[in-house]
């Protein structure tokens, strides 16, 4: 049979093309023959940020684009998300397959074999339906997110969603509702699950669009999790009994981190850096070199969340207050209104106070900070790329969710998984100071992430769930394509 040839399609931010590259070199790195296929822009974005070596590929594994359908005025409107999902959804499904097409055209390459798309890129699937491919598709958020998101028409039609007015925002019935009906999730409340339920619109775009991408992702020929058996055992079985083709395949930079490590001659496509559309400072790290262990708190919020000013300064003085030294990541739109991000937006007094015990940066090499040994704790929105590496490093958390699954990721970590602390989304320096010291302090935390990182390693090492999941795959894609398997 003919070299395998997955042609991989994340949706076009940060959460998706990450985890999605480190599947790419997984795969390659098994002599699956890889398409990387970017969105024009951000393919732009990574040639000016990394040099365009970052998308010449080699051997056997090649990046390709197709435009999102945006036009650059609107990309500056406020609503971005929001039409970006709606472009990809509705405009790229004829330029995907015409890339199909020119693929299947080239000589000398193997013909596509299996078209393997992140959520919220479902389109994808209906090409390859269409053109009569085997898919395979990747939920980059967590097992219990993908059963939340699942159940969001069963919420809405049980009642519970849309919310009935405004007030229900703030009434307290998203912290007093219980959910215990979801299969595999403990007792969970309302505002616990995706934030897309915060609507009083029954046709809401975000609640329709994620109800319906997650249940068309389970409809494909195979569901990814970056996820291990043993972090969301519960959830796992309970999606299992629905969906026998799962490859639990987490957490993804340990698991690429440690093949790495046995072929140190890894390709430079193969390595584990991935394909930032932010310039990466390093320099952080020789500051972390400094720094006594378990000394530093780690402050990221991710590639999407924007804060006010006066949140802004609240946790920067809470911070402050916490007397620990703190590396904080802060892209240059990270505050609401233009104010920018570094220490220049900090409040004027703050670089005085904190002088000598902070380094601010406007992005780093996220998987290497949190393993460095200087880093005791880790503040951030509780995406599941961040939630996932901290638990791979051992690292506890204070969790401050504001959006999608992230609500989600949270609780597991703080209530199920015993990894973190939550703060109140109303943003006070007291409480983040309060916090941050019972994270870099708390034995109970400390041992509960450390058992934690233990798993995951042995889940990602010979032997492992994780590792045998991917073979697993491996073997699936190496099948003719009339196979059950893929």
């Amino acid at each position: 049979m003919a070299r395998p040839h997955v042609v991989i399609v994340p949706y076009p931010g940060a959460g998706n093309i990450n985890p999605a590259l480190q599947i790419a070199k997984l795969l390659h790195r098994h002599g699956v023959y890889v398409t990387f296929v970017n969105t024009e822009h951000n393919h732009r974005r990574v040639q000016a940020t990394e040099g365009a070596g970052a998308v010449r590929g080699g051997e056997g594994f090649r990046f390709e684009a197709i435009p999102d359908g945006l036009s650059e005025a609107e990309r500056g409107q406020q609503d971005y998300g929001r039409s970006l999902a709606v472009s990809t959804s509705t405009r790229c499904a004829a330029p995907f397959r015409d890339l199909i097409a020119r693929l299947n055209g080239t000589p000398g390459m193997p013909p596509v074999t299996c078209v393997l798309p992140t959520m919220l890129m479902s389109f994808a699937l209906g090409v390859a339906r269409e053109l009569g491919i085997p898919t395979m598709s990747f939920w980059t958020a967590s097992a219990a997110s993908l059963m939340a998101h699942m159940r969001l028409r069963e919420l809405q039609e049980r009642g519970y969603v849309p919310l009935k007015d405004e007030s229900f925002l703030t009434n307290g019935y998203l912290e007093t509702t219980v959910i215990d009906w979801i299969p595999g999730m403990p007792p969970t409340l309302l505002g616990d699950f995706s934030s897309f339920l915060r609507t009083t619109d029954p046709d809401d775009f975000g609640l329709r669009f994620n109800e319906s991408e997650a249940n068309s992702c389970a409809k494909a020929g195979a569901l990814i999790l970056n996820t291990f058996d043993g972090l969301e055992a519960d959830v796992l079985a309970a999606l299992r009994a629905e969906y026998p083709r799962m490859y639990t395949i987490g957490p993804l930079g340990l698991l690429l981190r440690q093949q790495n490590d046995q072929n140190s001659a890894a390709a430079d496509t193969e390595s584990t850096t991935g394909l930032s559309l932010w310039k990466q400072d390093a320099e952080c790290l020789t500051w972390l070199d400094t720094q006594e262990r378990g000394s530093v708190v780690y402050v990221n919020f991710g590639s999407h969340t924007v804060v006010t000013p006066e949140q802004l300064s609240e946790f920067a003085w809470g911070l402050a207050a916490s007397g620990h030294q703190f590396l904080w990541s802060m892209r240059d739109n990270f505050v609401r209104g233009g104010g920018g991000g570094g220490l220049d937006a900090m409040p004027p007094a703050f670089k005085a106070e904190t002088a000598g015990r902070c380094h601010v940066t406007a992005w780093c090499p996220q998987e290497q900070v949190l393993r460095h040994p200087a880093v005791g704790c880790f503040l951030t929105h509780s995406g599941w790329n961040s939630t996932c590496e901290s638990v791979a490093a051992g690292v506890p958390m204070v969790c401050w969710p504001g959006f999608s699954d992230q609500y989600t990721n949270c609780k597991y970590a703080c209530e199920v998984w015993g990894v973190g602390v939550r703060l109140d989304a109303e943003v006070e320096r007291e409480q983040v100071a309060m916090h941050v010291r019972k994270a870099m302090a708390s034995e109970e935390m400390r041992k509960s992430a450390a058992k934690w990182k233990d798993e995951a390693e042995a889940a990602a090492g010979p032997g492992g769930s994780s590792r045998e999941n991917l073979l697993s795959m491996v073997r699936a894609l190496s099948r003719p394509p009339n196979s059950s398997d893929a």
